[in-house]
């Protein structure tokens, strides 16, 4: 077992596959990784409201690198990836459970959706109250919310005025763009306002990062329909956490 030092030795080591690249961040701030054999996980704290690890490779190494992340950086951390993977984990790694599914969606890296068009722009400070009103009313589920650490900025389309649709820039990783936050207001749904602001958010993440993903939930297929439109490929993936029992 390694560990890599530096967001270059975690992309070589799991082929560049952007959810552990992603985790990863800049592996700065607690962030680590390690490589074991055919498998690679890496650790952030607080990445999407979570203290996750990212699982990938072969099960049999990433059974024991589970094991040491989690005696390293400790139970709040969250291991997950593919779905197969994990379930492989999770039975295997004394104590850990599955805690639910969704899905994982990533663009090739470089590929860039066609512009969005006029209509769609970051907005500035002075429209985050607008839109935590929106997120509020509209998608309160949504982890991105304005003020949250790692939520960088918001970009937003306007209805004679009205703030109709936003999407966040949100803990993004040095070369892993994250679209989060999307959200359209009921009364504007259905004019494919979320897909516009998508696609202007996924194709600026991609100028700054060279390729962009996302999470979402599974039980949400308006929403995958909008991102398997732009190009995002989806990945279904189990999230795992470790039981209170044995703590």
């Amino acid at each position: 077992m390694r560990e890599l030092r530096s967001v270059a030795e975690v992309r070589a080591a799991c082929g560049d596959d952007d959810l552990p690249v992603w985790v990863a961040q800049d592996l700065t701030g607690g962030a680590r990784a390690w490589a074991l054999g055919e498998a690679v996980v890496s650790a952030a704290p607080a990445v999407s409201r979570r203290d996750r690890i990212g699982v990938w490779g072969n099960a049999s190494d990433a059974v024991e690198l589970v094991r040491h992340a989690l005696a390293e950086m400790g139970p709040s951390y969250r291991p997950f990836g593919e779905a197969g993977l994990m379930a492989e984990v999770a039975a295997k790694v004394d104590g850990l459970q599955v805690a639910g599914g969704f899905s994982w969606m990533s663009l090739p890296a470089g590929h860039v959706p066609p512009d969005a068009g006029a209509g769609v722009g970051w907005l500035g400070e002075g429209a985050e109250g607008e839109v935590a009103e929106l997120l509020a009313e509209h998608a309160p589920t949504s982890y991105a919310v304005p003020g949250a650490p790692g939520v960088r900025r918001w970009a937003g389309a306007r209805v004679d005025g009205l703030l109709a649709a936003v999407a966040a820039d949100a803990w993004s990783a040095p070369s892993v763009g994250l679209l989060a936050g999307v959200a359209t207001a009921a009364p504007f749904r259905g004019r494919g306002l979320a897909e516009r602001v998508c696609r202007w958010v996924t194709a600026r993440l991609v100028a700054a990062h060279g390729r962009a993903a996302l999470m979402v939930d599974d039980d949400n297929p308006a929403a995958i329909g909008v991102y398997g439109r732009l190009g995002y490929r989806r990945t279904r993936v189990l999230a795992t956490h470790v039981c209170e029992s044995t703590l």
